[in-house]
């Protein structure tokens, strides 16, 4: 279990780091917002996109590894 958890954070990490970028990018290429849009796209990828990137980079880590079994020789 310590290793499919591990695995899951890492994932949870990177899914972080990449929806952070991501949403911030999107949000300034496509927000008609003029006032403050450096604002609006750090707060998107910071606040929303890399939170739900992360919670999906952990389930996908944490369940796409198999689990070890007690009575499994490896």
């Amino acid at each position: 279990m310590g290793k499919r958890l591990a695995i899951g954070l890492l994932f949870a990490l990177l899914g972080y780091g990449l929806g952070a970028i991501g949403g911030g990018v999107l949000v300034s290429l496509f927000s008609s917002n003029t006032h403050d849009k450096s604002v609006e796209a750090a707060m998107t990828g910071a606040f929303v996109v890399g939170p739900l990137m992360a919670v999906l980079g952990f389930l996908a880590g944490f369940l796409g590894t198999k689990a070890k079994r007690s009575g499994d020789i490896t």
